[in-house]
C-alpha cells in the first residue's frame, strides 16, 4: 500500500517546483493587468478600483502581489491567470493596452456590458488556450481580425452588440471546436463565409441584425449539430438552400427580414425538431409546401410579407403544437381550410391581406385559445359564423375590407375580452345598439362603411378604455347619446355620414382626451356647445354639412392644437370670431356655405401654417385684410360669393384664388379690373405699383408668346430653319431669370453641356448644374435631340412645360424658363442642393441626417404636392412617374416633386387611355392591363414612396398586395440607420405606414384620394 505521506510530499514538491518555475510569469501577468488598468479612462469609478493603485509621482510600478486575489481574476493552482470576468464593470477604454502574449493559460475572457471602444487587436490570436471569449455590448469598431482563426480551442465566441464592420473573416471556419458563434447586432457586411460549413461542432449560429449580403451558402447544411440558426434582419438574397433540410437537430430557423427569393424548399419539412420557423418579410414566391404540415413540434410559423401564392395547404392543420400562425400579406388564394380548426393550441391567426375567398369556416369556433384573429382585406363572403367568439380570450378581431354580409352574431356581445374590433367596409346589417355589448377592455372599434341601422347605444359610454370609435357611413338615426361623455379615454370619434339629428351633447366637454372629432354629414342642429372649449387636445374638428346655427363660440380659441377646422355647409351666423386667429397650428380652415357677415378679421394673418382657406358663400363685407400678404404658406384660397371690395393681396395664393361673385374686388388677377388711381393721395403709390406690375405683365406676355410659338409654330418651318450659329438659328426661348435671355449664359456656364457639369441622367435627357453670372445656381434639364423624329422626347418636353407653367406650389420644383432650339432644348429649374431623395436614402451618412422628423416632413411635402395636382388644378394633373428619383430636397430637406415629362392632364370627358409610363416598382398594377390613367395611379406610387422613406430602401414588389394595417410590425419597417423614434413620432410613423398600405391596395377603388390622405396625415 502506497504511503500517504509519500504522496503528500510528492504532490507538494511538484506544486512548489511548478510555482517556482512560473513565479516570474505570474508577476508578469499582474504587471500586464496593471498596465491595462492604467490605460483605461475611468478606473476610479469602475470595479478596477479594488486593483492596486499607481503610487503618487511614480512613472512605473510593478505590483508585488499576485493578481489572483484581484476582483474578476481567477487563477489555476500554479497562480497563473485562467479567467478574466469583468462583466458590467463600468470599464471605459480600449484593448490596445492589453498584452495578450502575457497570458499563456488564459481560457476565459468575459468583458461584456462595458464601454470598451476601438478595434479588437490582432494580438488576441496569441491566446492559444482560449475557450470562451465574450466582448459583447460594448462600443468596439473596425473589423474582426483574421487572427481570430488561430484560437483553435475556442468553443464560444460572442461579439454581439458592438459597431463592428467589414466582412466575417473566412478564418473563423478554422475554429473546429466552436460551439456558439454570436455576431449579431453589428454592422457586418459582405457574404456569409462558406467556410462556416466546416464548424461541425457548432450548435448555435447567430448572425442577425447586420448588413450581410449575397446568398446563403449551401455549406450551412453541413452543420449537423446546429440547434439554432438566426440570420434574419440582413440583406441576404437568392434562394433558401435546400441543404438546410439536413439540419435535423434544428429547433429555431430565423431568416426573416432579408431579400430572399424563390420558393420555400420542400426539404424544410424534414426538420422534425423545429420549434420556430420564420421566413417573413422577404420576396419568397411559389406555394406553401405541404411538407410543413409534418412539423408537429412547431409552435411558431411566420411566412407573412412575401409573395407566396396558391392555397393554404390543409396539411397545416397537422401542426398540433402551433400557437402562432401568420401568413398575412401574401397572394394566397382559395378558401380558408377547415383543418385549421384542429390547431387547438392556436392563439394567433393572421390571414389578412391575401386573396382568400369563400366563407369563414364555422369550425373556427373550435379555436378556444384564440386571442387574435385577423382575416381583413381578402375576398371573403357569406356571414360571420355564430361561434366566431367561442374563444373567451379573443382580444383582437378584424374582418374589414371583405364582402361579408348579414347580421353580427349575438355571441359577439359576450366576447368581453375584446380590445380591438375592425369590421369596416363590408355589408353588415342589423341594429347597431343590439349587435354590440359592453367591453371593459375595448380601446378600438371601426364599423365604417356598412349598413348598420338603429341608434347609437349608450353602452359605448360604459367601455371605459375606449379610445377610438368609428361608425361613419352607415344608416344610423336618432341622437348622439350624452352617455358617450363617460368614455373619458376617447381620442378619436367619427360618426360622420349617417342620419343623426338633435344637438351635439354638452357632455362631450368631458372628453378632454379627444384629438379627432368628425360629426360631419349628418342632421345635427342648434348651436355648437360652448362646453367643447374644454377639448384642448383637439387637432381635427369637422362639423360640416349639418344644420348647426347661431354663432361660433368665442372659446374656439382654446383649440390651440387644432390643425383642421371645417364648419362649412351649416347655418352659422354672426361674425367670424377673432379668436380663430389664436389657432396658430391651423393648416386648413373651411367656413364656407354659412351665413357669416361683417369683415374678415385681419388677425387671421397670425395663422402662419394655414394652407387652405375657404370662406366662400357667406355675406362677408369690407376689404380683404392687407395683412394676408403675410400668409406665405397659403396654397388654396376661396373667397367667392361674398360682398368683398378693394384690392386683392399680392401673393401667389390670392392671384390664383376663386374670387367670383365679389363685384368690388380689384387687382392684377385674371377676371378683375386693375385697382383705380382716382384718389390723389394714391398717385405716388400707383406709380410705384406700375413700376412693379408692368415688368411682370411684360414677362407674362413674353412667356405666353414663347409658349404659343413653341407649341404652334409649324414643325416644318422649325426644321427648315436650323443652322449652326446661335445668332441665326430660330430660337424659342423664355426665361425671366435676372430679366434677360439666358440661352448663351447657360451654354457658357455648362461649357456647352460638358460632362463635368452633369449631375444626373434619365431616359429623356441629362441634368446639369449651372452657376449664372449673378451667382444664382440653376438646374438645367437638357433633352435629347427633339428634331430628329423623337416624337416621345418632344411630347415629354411639351408635357413638362405645359404642367409646370400652370403649377405654383412650394413642394413642386419651380420652372424658371425653357428653350426649344435646334442644338439644345432644355428646361431651367431652381437648383435643389441636396439632390434626389433616392440618393439621400442610398448613402448611409445622408440617410442618417434624414432623421424621422425630416422624413415625415418629406412625406408631408409629397402629400401637399400631389393633393394640389389632383384637387387644386383644373384639369387635374397626374404625375405618372412619382419615385424617389423624382423627389428633390432643398437645404432644409423640404421635398420638391420634379420630372413632369410623363404627366397627364386628365380630361373628365374622355377615357384617359395612355401608353405605359413610369418607374418599375412604383407603377400601379392596373396599368399593366387597363392602360387607363387616374389619380389613383399616383396614389399607389405615393404609398410605395412613403414606405421607402420609412424603410430606407424600396419596399419591394411584395407590397403590391398589401392594404391598411394598424398592427404593422413597426420595427420591421424602420430604417435601422436612424435612431429609434420617440413614442410621439412612432405614433405618426404608424399612421403613415397604415395609410401607405391603404394606398397600395390592388384595387384602385379601395385606395384613398390624396385629399383624404392629406386630411388624415397632415393633421
Amino acid at each position: 500500500m502506497e504511503n500517504p505521506m509519500y504522496s503528500f510530499w510528492v504532490v507538494g514538491f511538484i506544486v512548489l517546483h511548478y510555482s517556482l518555475c512560473v513565479s516570474s510569469d505570474t508577476a508578469g501577468e499582474a504587471y500586464a493587468l496593471f498596465k491595462w488598468k492604467v490605460s483605461l479612462e475611468n478606473t476610479l469609478h469602475s470595479n478596477l478600483s479594488s486593483w492596486p493603485l499607481l503610487p503618487d509621482n511614480a512613472t512605473d510600478f510593478r505590483p508585488n502581489t499576485s493578481a489572483c486575489s484581484w476582483l474578476g481574476i481567477s487563477c489555476n493552482l500554479a497562480g497563473s491567470v485562467v479567467r478574466i470576468n469583468l462583466t458590467n464593470a463600468a470599464l471605459k477604454g480600449t484593448l490596445q493596452g492589453f498584452s495578450f502574449s502575457s497570458f499563456p493559460n488564459l481560457a476565459y475572457i468575459e468583458l461584456t456590458v462595458n464601454e470598451l471602444y476601438g478595434t479588437i487587436p490582432p494580438g488576441i490570436g496569441q491566446l492559444s488556450k482560449l475557450v470562451y471569449l465574450d466582448l459583447s455590448t460594448n462600443q468596439l469598431t473596425g473589423v474582426i481580425p483574421q487572427e481570430i482563426g488561430l484560437l483553435k480551442n475556442l468553443q464560444t465566441l460572442h461579439l454581439v452588440k458592438n459597431n463592428l464592420n467589414g466582412s466575417i473573416p473566412q478564418e473563423i471556419g478554422l475554429l473546429r471546436s466552436l460551439s456558439v458563434l454570436a455576431l449579431y447586432s453589428n454592422q457586418l457586411s459582405g457574404p456569409i463565409p462558406a467556410s462556416l460549413g466546416n464548424l461541425s461542432n457548432l450548435s448555435y449560429l447567430y448572425l442577425y441584425n447586420n448588413s450581410l449580403s449575397g446568398s446563403t451558402p449551401p455549406e450551412i447544411g453541413n452543420l449537423s449539430s446546429l440547434v439554432e440558426l438566426s440570420v434574419d434582419t440582413n440583406s441576404l438574397t437568392g434562394p433558401i438552400p435546400a441543404t438546410l433540410g439536413n439540419l435535423t437537430n434544428l429547433t429555431v430557423l430565423f431568416m426573416f427580414d432579408n431579400q430572399l427569393s424563390g420558393p420555400i424548399p420542400q426539404e424544410i419539412g424534414n426538420l422534425k425538431n423545429l420549434n420556430q420557423l420564420s421566413f417573413q418579410t422577404n420576396q419568397l414566391s411559389g406555394s406553401i409546401p405541404k411538407s410543413l404540415g409534418g412539423l408537429t413540434s412547431l409552435t411558431l410559423l411566420h411566412l407573412y410579407l412575401n409573395d407566396l401564392s396558391g392555397p393554404i395547404p390543409p396539411e397545416l392543420g397537422n401542426m398540433k403544437s402551433l400557437d402562432d400562425l401568420e401568413l398575412h400579406e401574401n397572394n394566397l388564394n382559395g378558401t380558408i381550410p377547415a383543418s385549421l380548426s384542429k390547431l387547438s393550441n392556436l392563439e394567433l391567426l393572421f390571414l389578412r391581406d391575401n386573396q382568400l375567398s369563400g366563407s369563414i369556416p364555422p369550425e373556427i369556433s373550435n379555436l378556444t385559445k384564440l386571442t387574435i384573429l385577423q382575416l381583413a382585406t381578402n375576398q371573403l363572403t357569406g356571414q360571420l359564423p355564430q361561434g366566431i367568439c367561442s374563444s373567451k380570450k379573443l382580444q383582437r378581431f378584424s374582418v374589414n375590407n371583405n364582402f361579408l354580409v348579414g347580421p353580427i352574431p349575438k355571441s359577439l356581445r359576450d366576447c368581453t375580452s375584446l380590445t380591438r374590433v375592425r369590421l369596416e367596409y363590408n355589408q353588415f346589417i342589423g341594429n347597431v345598439s343590439e349587435a354590440f355589448g359592453v367591453y371593459p377592455d375595448l380601446d378600438f372599434i371601426d364599423l365604417r362603411g356598412n349598413k348598420f341601422h338603429g341608434e347609437l347605444s349608450a353602452n359605448w359610454g360604459r367601455c371605459s378604455q375606449l379610445a377610438t370609435l368609428w361608425i361613419a357611413s352607415n344608416n344610423l338615426t336618432g341622437t348622439i347619446p350624452p352617455e358617450l361623455g363617460h368614455a373619458t379615454k376617447l381620442q378619436a370619434l367619427d360618426v360622420s355620414s349617417n342620419r343623426l339629428e338633435g344637438e351635439i351633447p354638452k357632455e362631450f366637454g368631458d372628453l378632454t382626451s379627444l384629438g379627432r372629432v368628425d360629426l360631419s354629414n349628418n342632421q345635427l342642429s342648434n348651436a355648437i356647445p360652448t362646453e367643447l372649449g374644454s377639448l384642448t387636445n383637439l387637432d381635427y374638428l369637422d362639423l360640416s354639412r349639418n344644420r348647426l346655427n347661431q354663432s361660433i363660440p368665442a372659446n374656439v380659441g382654446s383649440f390651440r392644437r387644432l390643425n383642421f377646422l371645417n364648419l362649412s355647409n351649416n347655418q352659422l351666423s354672426g361674425r367670424i370670431p377673432v379668436e380663430i386667429s389664436w389657432l396658430i397650428t391651423l393648416s386648413q380652415l373651411d367656413l364656407s356655405y354659412n351665413l357669416f357677415s361683417g369683415d374678415i378679421p385681419p388677425q387671421l394673418s397670425n395663422l402662419q401654417d394655414l394652407m387652405l382657406l375657404n370662406i366662400s358663400h357667406n355675406n362677408l363685407t369690407g376689404e380683404i385684410p392687407t395683412t394676408f400678404e403675410q400668409l406665405r404658406g397659403l396654397q388654396d384660397v376661396d373667397l367667392s360669393n361674398n360682398k368683398l371690395v378693394g384690392p386683392v393681396p399680392n401673393i401667389e395664393a390670392f392671384q390664383e384664388a376663386n374670387l367670383e361673385a365679389n363685384m368690388g374686388l380689384c387687382g392684377n388677377v385674371t377676371g378683375l379690373q386693375l385697382c383705380g388711381s382716382s384718389k390723389k393721395h394714391d398717385s405716388g403709390k400707383s406709380a410705384k405699383i406700375l413700376k412693379i406690375v408692368l415688368p411682370i405683365v411684360g414677362a407674362a406676355a413674353l412667356l405666353c408668346a414663347s409658349f404659343f410659338t413653341f407649341f404652334y409654330y409649324p414643325k416644318s418651318k422649325r426644321s427648315s430653319e436650323k443652322g449652326s450659329d446661335v445668332g441665326t438659328e430660330k430660337l424659342v426661348l423664355i426665361s425671366v431669370i435676372d430679366g434677360k435671355t439666358m440661352y448663351e449664359e447657360i451654354v457658357q456656364a455648362t461649357e456647352n453641356f460638358d460632362e463635368t457639369h452633369c449631375i444626373g441622367k434619365g431616359g429623356s435627357g441629362s441634368v446639369y448644374k449651372a452657376e449664372l453670372s449673378s451667382g444664382n445656381l440653376v438646374a438645367v434639364k437638357k433633352f435629347h435631340s427633339l428634331y430628329h423624329g423623337d416624337i416621345v422626347g418632344q411630347k415629354e418636353f411639351q408635357n413638362e412645360i405645359r404642367a409646370l407653367t400652370e403649377i405654383r406650389h412650394r413642394n413642386i420644383v419651380k420652372l424658371h424658363g425653357f428653350c426649344s432650339h435646334a442644338r439644345h432644348s432644355f428646361l431651367v429649374y431652381e437648383f435643389l442642393p441636396r439632390g434626389s431623395l433616392a440618393n439621400n436614402l442610398k448613402d448611409d451618412e445622408a440617410a442618417r441626417k434624414l432623421d424621422w422628423d425630416k422624413r415625415l416632413n418629406v412625406i408631408q411635402g409629397v402629400i401637399r404636392a400631389l393633393s394640389y395636382l389632383h384637387h387644386g388644378c383644373t384639369p387635374p394633373i397626374v404625375h405618372r412617374d412619382l419615385s424617389s428619383n423624382n423627389i428633390l430636397l432643398d437645404w432644409y430637406f423640404e421635398a420638391h416633386v420634379s420630372d413632369f415629362g410623363t404627366a397627364k392632364l386628365l380630361n373628365r370627358e374622355s377615357s384617359n387611355w395612355t401608353s405605359l409610363a413610369g418607374t418599375y416598382g412604383y407603377l400601379a398594377p392596373e396599368l399593366a392591363y387597363t392602360m387607363k390613367v387616374t389619380e389613383k395611379c399616383d396614389v399607389y406610387s405615393f404609398g410605395v414612396l412613403a414606405l421607402e422613406v420609412i424603410k430606407g430602401s424600396h419596399p419591394g414588389d411584395i407590397l403590391s398586395s398589401m392594404s391598411t394595417n394598424d398592427e404593422t410590425a413597426l420595427n420591421n419597417m424602420l430604417d435601422q440607420r436612424v435612431s429609434a423614434p420617440s413614442p410621439e413620432v412612432q405614433e405618426k410613423l404608424v399612421a403613415v405606414i397604415n395609410m401607405a398600405f391603404s394606398c397600395i391596395r390592388a384595387d384602385p377603388h379601395f385606395r384613398p384620394s390624396m385629399q383624404i390622405v392629406s386630411q388624415i396625415l397632415l393633421n
